[in-house]
C-alpha cells in the first residue's frame, strides 16, 4: 500500500520488466508461462533474464546467480527449473531489484522477466500477466490464510493480460491449456510417450497436486497410488523409494524432478509440460510486449 499512496518509490531498472504472476497462493501454472514467454521472446531475437524469489531456497549470499551447479536447496525449485529448460540467465533474492542489477553487471539483456512478483511493488514493471486457476479460480475469495487471495480480484482491473489455465475462459481472459505426451527418465534420460508406461504411481508436490493426476488419468494412464506432497518440498531418496515397492514406474511433475535429479532411479520419470494459447491472445501478448522493448533505448550491444 505504501508504494500504491506514493510513500516509498519503486526502483526502476534500465530494462523492460514483466511480471508473470497471481492473486492466488500457488498451483495456476505460473511456471510454464514465464517458459513460454521466454523461449517465445528469445526467437523473436531478444535476450531474455528471469529473476525470482527463490521460494524454498536459501543461498549463502544474495542476489544468487544461477549456475549449472545451483541446487534447489540454493535457488528454490522453480528457477532452478526455468534454468535449466530455458537456458537463459536467472537470478534470485528476496528483493528483485537486486536480482535484476545482478544480472546486468554479467549480461546484456534487452527484457527481464520476473517469475511471480506481481505484490512486489519494490520493483517497478512494465507489463503484468496474472494467471488464473479456471477450475479454482479465487475460490472462497478470503485473504490468506484463510482463503487463497494474496490481493483483491479488482486488481485485475489494473493488468495487461488475463490468463486462464483450464476452466471457462471468461471476458477478457486468454485461454491457456498444459500440454505434455513425452515422459522423461530422471536417471537416464530416456524419453518414450507417457501413454506406454501405462499403470504408473503418481507423485506431485505442487501447489495443487489433483490437477497433475487428473491429466494423466484424462490421457489414460492408471494410477495405482497419488501421492500429493506440499509445494516446493525437498525430498530424501528412502522417502520416495518406499513409494514403489515392486519397482513400479513412479511418475513426478518436472518440478518434483529438479529436486531428485542426484538421487534418481531406473523406474523414476518425470512429465515435462508447455503452456498453449489461443493464437490471437498468444500475439497479443508477444505484440505489446515487443512494443515496450523498442521503447527503451538499448542499455549496451
Amino acid at each position: 500500500m505504501s508504494y500504491k499512496v506514493g510513500f516509498l518509490h519503486s526502483w526502476k531498472a534500465p530494462v523492460p520488466i514483466v511480471v508473470v504472476g497471481n492473486l492466488t497462493a500457488g498451483g495456476n501454472g505460473k511456471t510454464p508461462v514465464v517458459i513460454w514467454l521466454v523461449e517465445a521472446l528469445i526467437r523473436e531475437g531478444y535476450r531474455v533474464g528471469v529473476v525470482s524469489r527463490g521460494y524454498g531456497g536459501k543461498a549463502e549470499q544474495y542476489p544468487l546467480v544461477l549456475s549449472s551447479n545451483t541446487t534447489t536447496d540454493q535457488a528454490g525449485d522453480e528457477p532452478v527449473l526455468i534454468y535449466h529448460r530455458t537456458k537463459v540467465p536467472v537470478a534470485v533474492a528476496p528483493k528483485r531489484s537486486d536480482a535484476v542489477k545482478a544480472l546486468l553487471e554479467v549480461h546484456c539483456l534487452d527484457v527481464i522477466i520476473t517469475d511471480d512478483g506481481l505484490q512486489h511493488y519494490a520493483l517497478a514493471r512494465d507489463y503484468e500477466i496474472v494467471v488464473i486457476d479456471g477450475e479454482r479460480r479465487f475460490g472462497n475469495g478470503w485473504w490468506l490464510p484463510a482463503g487463497p487471495m494474496r490481493e483483491r480480484a479488482g486488481r485485475l482491473k489494473s493488468v495487461d493480460a488475463l490468463i486462464v489455465n483450464g476452466g471457462q475462459p471468461q471476458r477478457n481472459e486468454i485461454a491457456m491449456a498444459l500440454e505434455g505426451d513425452i515422459a522423461v527418465n530422471l536417471l537416464s534420460g530416456d524419453k518414450r510417450l507417457v501413454t506406454e508406461l501405462r499403470t504408473v504411481v503418481a507423485m506431485a508436490g505442487i501447489g495443487h497436486p489433483p490437477r497433475f493426476f487428473s491429466s494423466l488419468e484424462n490421457k489414460g494412464l492408471k494410477l495405482i497410488q497419488r501421492y500429493s506432497f506440499s509445494d516446493h518440498q525437498s525430498y530424501q531418496q528412502h522417502q520416495l523409494t518406499v513409494l514403489t515397492p515392486n519397482n513400479e514406474p513412479l511418475l513426478m511433475t518436472e518440478k518434483d524432478a529438479v529436486k531428485c535429479q542426484s538421487f534418481a532411479q531406473s523406474n523414476w520419470w518425470y512429465l515435462p509440460v508447455q503452456a498453449s494459447f489461443d493464437v490471437l491472445g498468444e500475439k497479443k501478448i508477444l505484440s505489446e510486449i515487443e512494443n515496450i522493448i523498442g521503447s527503451y533505448k538499448k542499455a549496451c550491444s
